[in-house]
């Protein structure tokens, strides 16, 4: 019997700290393995991080220099929360820090964040609003997304990280003004999956100029049906098991 999308999850049900550890660094390496099927991050222009599960101010990111075509689990820096490097050996990401420290640090629910500059999501971002519900798709992040509007797009220190998570709060979206799309989730795969079903809702809301949405009513009945809001790990298996042969490669 073939193997299906469904078979390349591990429950961490029971799991101990190391195993979810494993388990995160490994869905973080994948989700680097995605973005670059995707022909994402070409130039390095993104992060995915997972916060640790023993120190929670801590987080794994795919060291500097590293193609995303190539990432394996070996290639993950353990960050400190004053931006220093605690395990691991390379560069890392100040960018990834300056974002990704102040996001979780303000967001105990959430494991990880993504973020890559992509061909739909960063010029929508240009535009400096909301997806509507255009599409079944769309209805999925009808009031599950923001807006970060500050003109501040290379971040360069992690006040301007903080104004990132004021203004998502709760939420597990946001849309960066003139940068691009981010998201977070409950695991590196949450976060991931909902970063790629996010760029191709704005990709139909760019290319449906004149669409007309549907109800608020009517996006918020869809909404009910498309997921509980961390749909993102589904999504991720689906992904991996289309564009990644051989999972185990990351490991």
């Amino acid at each position: 019997m073939s193997q299906t999308v469904f078979d390349l999850a591990r429950s961490l049900e029971g799991a101990t700290p190391a195993q979810i550890r494993a388990e995160y660094k490994r869905q973080t390496a994948l989700g680097y393995r995605l973005f670059a099927a995707m022909r994402w991050g070409d130039m390095g222009d993104g992060h995915i991080t997972a916060r640790d599960p023993e120190r929670p101010d801590c987080f794994w990111l795919l060291r500097l220099g590293v193609p995303y075509n190539n990432a394996t689990v070996h290639d993950l820096l353990l960050v400190g929360p004053d931006g220093s490097l605690v395990e691991g050996d390379g560069i890392i990401n100040p960018a990834a820090y300056h974002i990704h420290h102040p996001l979780l640090a303000a967001r105990p629910d959430v494991v990880s964040a993504a973020h890559v500059h992509t061909p739909w999501g960063t010029p929508f971002s240009a535009e400096v609003r909301l997806v509507e519900p255009v599409t079944q798709e769309s209805c999925y992040w009808f009031e599950r997304h923001t807006i970060f509007d500050d003109e501040e797009v290379d971040i360069l220190d992690v006040d301007g990280g903080k104004r990132i998570a004021a203004a998502l709060g709760d939420l597990p979206a946001i849309v960066l003004r003139n940068h691009g799309l981010l998201t977070v989730g409950v695991e590196p795969a949450d976060a991931v999956g909902s970063f790629v079903h996010f760029e191709r809702v704005a990709e139909a809301n760019l290319k449906a100029r004149d669409a007309k949405p549907i109800s608020a009513e009517a996006a918020r009945h869809a909404r009910r049906g498309l997921g509980d809001g961390t749909s993102g790990s589904y999504w991720f298996w689906w992904l991996v098991g289309r564009h990644i042969p051989d999972p185990t490669v990351v490991e």
